[in-house]
């Protein structure tokens, strides 16, 4: 094969990888809290996800009004934020990480394949060496997403992370207490 004819085939599938890669990422949105990238399926509006949370908190009041339906989800998942640190007494304020919503359980069930081979049996999940909270629309609840942002929080305050039983009692506390409260 001539060194032209490589070279041709070698752009050819570079330039038909940019393509597949950017239709990928052109199947997803993106927003940026003070806590979170929130990355979402462009077939879903924000005003569809944040009422999903059912959350109120007092750190609600504390962000001030905001037009854009992406600001008051990011608004919302922040507020979130703070209500499981105070619930924890556990304070980062110069966290980030991520959260995938999908647009539906399949979809999360899925991408829980793909990293994992297996099937997934919760509603999230949370992956440390990502820093990312992984949630579908249909199970996107204030006490479930709390219940990952503990997650995140517990292995991001303490040096060596507690281990999994003791985090799933704190992580479960949270559900229980934003639940709680949310009724």
């Amino acid at each position: 094969m001539s060194k032209k004819r490589c070279t041709r085939r070698f752009i050819f599938y570079l330039g038909l990888f940019l393509a597949l890669n950017n239709f990928a990422f052109a199947q997803e949105k993106k927003i940026e809290g003070n806590y979170f990238y929130i990355y979402y399926p462009t077939a879903l509006n924000p005003l569809e996800i944040t009422p999903k949370l059912e959350f109120f908190s007092s750190h609600l009041l504390q962000t001030g009004q905001h037009s854009l339906p992406e600001e008051v989800l990011a608004k919302v998942i922040d507020a979130l934020f703070l209500e499981v640190s105070d619930i924890l007494d556990i304070h980062l304020y110069s966290f980030k990480g991520k959260i995938k919503i999908f647009l539906d359980f399949q979809a999360l069930n899925s991408e829980f394949y793909k990293l994992y081979q297996g099937s997934l049996k919760t509603p999230s999940f949370y992956v440390y060496d990502t820093n990312t909270i992984y949630i579908s629309v249909d199970n996107l609840r204030a006490g479930i997403l709390g219940h990952e942002i503990a997650h995140a929080l517990i292995n991001h305050y303490f040096v060596v992370p507690p281990p999994m039983k003791i985090q799933e009692v704190l992580a479960g506390y949270v559900e229980y207490t934003l639940n709680k409260n949310s009724k």
